[in-house]
């Protein structure tokens, strides 16, 4: 089983990351203020099963890959730090909008609301990172079956991010009215959303780290 310092740690890392704006963050606010709370928490399904994926293969030992060829690992990480400064670009551009500034999307069923959370959460740099480079670092072969405990701990982090997020998902559309009405908090919220983005995004593509397998 995993220590209780290694959950505490995956959670601070869990909660630090849910807090900085990324693409699910922006996906499920954009939805939930075009489309509702029902349609925001039907994709917020859709991002978890991501995370049961990503969560299941780290179990399976599927990061081996990555550690023995490096350079999938160096190509994945660069790729999504290009996409997240694409993210940032988006937010901050001349014209660019805030993600609770309220869109006129087409509303979708909830089979479609389900698997775009699905391929948002899959798509995500900053999980694949969480879980290809970070969790294993806290698995320790010495306390038992090594499956066991990077379940524990990948469930720790999709309980924070489920929940952080559904909270997120609940009070997008009072955020998006708040702001709505004070377009000064709107371009604030913009520029930080921005700047959160390129600084997640410098620090992955700088860091010399390898994705580490305890195995």
């Amino acid at each position: 089983m995993a220590s209780i310092s290694a959950l505490l740690g995956i959670a601070a890392i869990a909660l630090g990351m849910v807090l900085t704006p990324g693409p699910n963050m922006i996906y499920l606010i954009s939805r939930s203020v075009a489309q509702g709370r029902r349609a925001g928490l039907i994709s917020l399904t859709g991002v978890g099963a991501g995370f049961l994926v990503y969560l299941v293969a780290t179990a399976a030992g599927i990061a081996t890959i990555f550690a023995v060829v490096p350079a999938v690992y160096t190509v994945i990480k660069l790729a999504g730090a290009a996409y997240l400064l694409w993210l940032a670009w988006k937010t901050v551009r001349p014209g660019g909008q805030s993600a609770f500034t309220p869109k006129a999307l087409p509303e979708d069923p909830p089979r479609r609301l389900f698997s775009m959370g699905l391929v948002t959460s899959l798509l995500n740099p900053k999980i694949a990172i969480l879980y290809v480079s970070l969790l294993p670092q806290f698995v320790d072969p010495a306390r038992g079956d090594v499956a066991t405990q990077s379940l524990a701990l990948g469930l720790t982090q999709i309980v924070i991010a489920l929940s952080i997020n559904g909270m997120i998902v609940l009070s997008a559309g009072s955020i998006a009215a708040f702001m709505g009405r004070r377009p000064l908090w709107m371009r604030v919220q913009r520029y930080f959303m921005g700047a959160a983005l390129a600084g997640f995004a410098l620090r992955i593509a700088t860091d010399r780290s390898r994705a580490v397998i305890a195995a």
